[in-house]
């Protein structure tokens, strides 16, 4: 009985999810997933900046650990406004 009524919970959110996502043109889901890889690849290059830094030892290392955290930092800023204007796209004014 609980396995039923979990299911039947989880086929609703995720019948609600597909709903909400339906609501998003195409050219809003390209923005959002552009958006995405802005910040995958920032956080990817913080990454091994991060690396690069534990090898590094001392200030070097404080210097480079930095960077990486202004790199992560400013992807993803670019990442939120990014999607805060594919947000927009779907907008009527009104």
């Amino acid at each position: 009985m609980k396995s039923l009524i979990k299911g039947a919970m989880i086929a609703s959110v995720a019948a609600l999810g597909l709903s909400l996502a339906a609501c998003d043109s195409a050219k809003e889901n390209a923005a959002e997933d552009q958006a995405d890889a802005v910040r995958q690849s920032a956080d990817a290059t913080a990454d091994a900046m991060d690396a690069t830094a534990d090898k590094m030892g001392g200030a070097s290392e404080d210097a480079m650990e930095k960077q990486a955290d202004a790199v992560r930092a400013s992807g993803e800023a670019k990442a939120d406004k990014m999607e805060d204007n594919a947000d927009k796209m779907d907008k009527t004014p009104g």
